[in-house]
Parts: C-alpha cells; sequence; structure tokens
C-alpha cells in the first residue's frame, strides 16, 4: 500500500467526524445520529456513494441547519471529504466508511430525511441489475430507513441507468416522481435550483464534453 494512503487511513482512525469498521461507535449509532453524532436534532441528508465528498460538503455548506453524511467503501475518498469539511469549519457534516447494502445496519427506521445518490457505478450487465442503487432492492431498503415521504434525488450521467431508474419507480407500488429532466442544466426553473447548485469534478468532466446530466427526484410512500 503507498505510504500517502497508509498515511490517510491512519488519519482516518484518529478523526471524529469519520465512522469506520474498528471504531466502537461503528453500528451503534443506528437511531442516534442526531443526539450522539452530531448532537443537533436536524433533519439527516445521507448520500449513497459520496466518493470525495464534494456533494455531501457541499450541501453541508448550502445548509447549515441540516445534518449530512457521505457514504463510501474507499477510505481515502472519505479522507479527502473529511478534509475539505475541516477546511471549511463545518460542523454538520460526517462520513460512514461502508458498502450501501448493509445500510440497515447503521440506520434506524426512518431515521433519514432525504437521500442523494450522485454518478454512481450504472452496473451496464443485467446480471448486476440487482446491485445497482435504484434496483427495487435498494429502494426497499431506502424507504425503510426514510421518514414517510422523505425525499430522495438521482444525478447521473448514464442514459441507461436513467431509464431504467424511471422505469423501476413507475413499476412500483407508492412510488411518486416529482420532477426529472434528461439535460439538468437545459432547465431554468426554481425547481431544479438546488440540483444545479453544486457540481462534481466528474460531473463538470461530463458537461465539458456535452454529456447532458440527467436528474430525478422522487418519493417512496
Amino acid at each position: 500500500m503507498p505510504r500517502v494512503k497508509l498515511h490517510r487511513f491512519t488519519d482516518n482512525a484518529t478523526r471524529p467526524d469519520i465512522i469506520e469498521p474498528g471504531k466502537p461507535e461503528y453500528e451503534q449509532l443506528g437511531g442516534r445520529w442526531r443526539t450522539d453524532f452530531f448532537k443537533a436534532p436536524y433533519p439527516l441528508t445521507l448520500e449513497v456513494g459520496c466518493g470525495k465528498g464534494e456533494y455531501t460538503v457541499g450541501l453541508a455548506q448550502r445548509h447549515p441547519g441540516r445534518n449530512f453524511l457521505g457514504l463510501d467503501i474507499k477510505g481515502e475518498r472519505i479522507w479527502r471529504g473529511s478534509t475539505r469539511a475541516a477546511e471549511m469549519e463545518l460542523t454538520n457534516v460526517g462520513f460512514v466508511r461502508m458498502r450501501a447494502e448493509a445500510l440497515a445496519a447503521q440506520f434506524g427506521p426512518g431515521e433519514l430525511d432525504e437521500i442523494w445518490i450522485t454518478f454512481p457505478d450504472p452496473r451496464p450487465r443485467d446480471r448486476d441489475i440487482k446491485r445497482r442503487l435504484t434496483s427495487p432492492r435498494f429502494l426497499a431498503l431506502y424507504e425503510q430507513l426514510l421518514t414517510s415521504g422523505g425525499l430522495l434525488h438521482l444525478k447521473t450521467d448514464n442514459e441507461g441507468l436513467f431509464e431504467y431508474t424511471l422505469e423501476t419507480l413507475a413499476a412500483r407500488p407508492g412510488a411518486r416522481v416529482e420532477r426529472f429532466t434528461r439535460d439538468l442544466y437545459s432547465e431554468t426553473g426554481e425547481e431544479f435550483t438546488e440540483a444545479q447548485a453544486i457540481q462534481t469534478n466528474f460531473e463538470s468532466k461530463y458537461r465539458a464534453v456535452g454529456v447532458p446530466i440527467k436528474y430525478v427526484q422522487f418519493r417512496l410512500s
């Protein structure tokens, strides 16, 4: 393992804003994130697959009256997000190192108010459908963890994943699409402002070569 990466992993173990396997708090915060981690009773938003934390940190900066968590399995990515949040002196943001499949072990029923899924792996092969973060399997998990009527957002550059998501939502009883667009940055309405306000480095690169960004906002109950 490269020395820099090893140093960052060691650093993660000392950072209070990072929850990961090996720390006493891991799997003990379910249902108590607001009181025991943030110590503030604000609404809780989770970004699934946060990467380097650009979106999680951006949301936390925009909304000081809310709590934000970024989830990713890569420790080095989370280190970058944590570092960015510290540089901005943000206290309403944290990170969890784990796989999305294990969400139920970390959060209590109805504990989340909002979920963002930003540029996930599209998993284009048929055999990987159940691993897509908008598959019925994951939607059922999100519904369990969200408050009644909790809001979800998907941003993606991938047309196949976007259409799959719309089809999956249309087939799901109780699901409701609030708004969607196949070209987010061509929209001028205020209802798309929040989705346009933050761009990840990955997103900017796709926009620079003319790839339209797709977006859908929806509820599951």
